[in-house]
């Protein structure tokens, strides 16, 4: 029997031609055949120029692109744009070594949205070689595992996840910090041997210059750090720069009073993926056994200041049941002069939290003043002017915080 051509079609061509197109382009515009792509592990990237975590990510993406390259792995990568227009797309897609569906093909890109079920983005969808979706969190294993984690496979990812708990299991402060070439960390004006802070809680600071909620949280971090050094707390913290030059680096680090890893120092980008790193400021607080106690340094660091020192789960529970007894204090509502709606007392248990502080612009968790209409919160410490001797009534605050969410609901 004879087979029509629809039917002679390979698996990536129904997925990524249409009707008047059987090739892709590539970033010097030539044409590349769907059907080049056979047997090949495909990664579908899903990505804009508008969006500052898709900027961040492409390169980390293309890092790795290339290093698989050169180990003449059989992959690539499809680029499927949510850009706003041709120029924005011709921009980005200017940064990116791989292949892309024409921005004009608007129906095949919706397509490849729904049948993905593509719901943010930046998005990574690894299919097989015969076209079956094997991973649809590639941009997570991307950042954890870099080129390691290619063929993408269950077995690989289980492999890799295996031998992530050993490492965990087995944390030390000396192996995270040190390398073959250097036992030491540096401080303003000299070098400190890394067996200096073993015993101490450590924070890893994770920062950069060109970021502007790390110059935001920097010196709230510098606050802590001082406080707790008045008290004699055997706390340190180590700077690891994401900076993008040497003068970045050294402009960031002049604020600071802590120590540091070398600009462009190895353990850095080793580091960032080995606490799975995705987003900058971030603070992992390593503890005096050597082992990690939280990844939340810098969420807790905005909701209790130096009061989260040593950051371990009885003094956050203690700090939550102090939180709680000092909530039996407060108004149960009130007005502010920053939202038109009332603002409602909630815990963690009535929808406080996760959160964004309206106010503060930080994590929150826990209790909260909250909208219940749009959602519009607040934490507890950033509400100024409450009286709390008189819960009854509608109070009104000086919190000038205007939320600019996201979604819409609330300006």
């Amino acid at each position: 029997m004879e087979l029509n051509a629809e039917d002679q079609k390979s698996h990536y061509s129904l997925l990524l031609s249409s009707m008047d197109r059987d090739f892709l382009i590539s970033p010097l515009g030539n044409q590349v055949k769907i059907d080049e792509l056979e047997e090949k592990t495909i990664g579908l990237y899903f990505s804009a120029n508008w969006y500052s975590q898709c900027q961040s990510f492409t390169p980390v993406l293309a890092g790795v692109y290339n290093q698989l390259k050169q180990q003449n792995a059989e992959f690539e990568i499809v680029f499927i744009s949510s850009d706003e227009d041709q120029r924005s797309f011709d921009e980005f897609y200017g940064t990116m070594p791989w292949l892309a569906i024409p921005f004009s093909d608007l129906k095949s890109k919706k397509s490849l949205t729904e049948r993905f079920q593509i719901e943010g983005i930046p998005s990574l969808v690894i299919l097989d070689p015969c076209g079956n979706p094997i991973q649809t969190e590639g941009v997570d294993l991307i950042y954890r595992y870099c080129d390691r984690a290619f063929p993408f496979t269950l077995e690989r990812i289980t492999e890799l996840e295996a031998e992530e708990r050993a490492n965990h299991a087995s944390q030390t402060l000396e192996k995270l910090l040190l390398t073959n070439s250097r036992d030491y960390v540096i401080g303003q004006k000299e070098q400190v041997p890394i067996s200096y802070l073993v015993g101490k809680t450590v924070g890893l600071y994770f920062s950069a210059q060109w970021c502007p909620p790390c110059v935001k949280f920097t010196p709230r971090l510098v606050s802590v750090y001082n406080n707790l050094k008045e008290k004699e707390e055997d706390f340190e913290v180590v700077f690891l720069s994401i900076d993008r030059d040497e003068a970045g680096y050294l402009e960031c680090y002049r604020a600071m009073p802590w120590l540091a890893l070398p600009f462009g120092d190895e353990s850095v980008r080793a580091l960032s993926r080995y606490f799975n790193i995705q987003g900058i400021p971030s603070l992992i607080i390593i503890g005096p056994d050597g082992k990690t106690v939280t990844k939340e340094g810098r969420n807790l660091i905005n909701l209790h200041s130096e009061m989260a020192y040593p950051f371990t789960q009885s003094q956050l529970l203690f700090l939550q049941e102090r939180e709680d007894e000092e909530a039996k204090s407060y108004p149960r509502y009130f007005h502010h002069v920053g939202h038109r709606h009332i603002l409602n007392l909630v815990s963690a248990n009535s929808g406080g939290g996760p959160f964004i502080c309206c106010e503060c612009d930080e994590q929150g968790f826990g209790w909260a003043y909250q909208c219940i209409e749009c959602g519009y919160e607040v934490h507890l410490k950033c509400v100024r002017g409450v009286d709390k001797d008189n819960p009854e009534k509608e109070h009104v605050t000086t919190v000038n915080a205007v939320c600019a969410r996201s979604n819409g609901l609330m300006e």
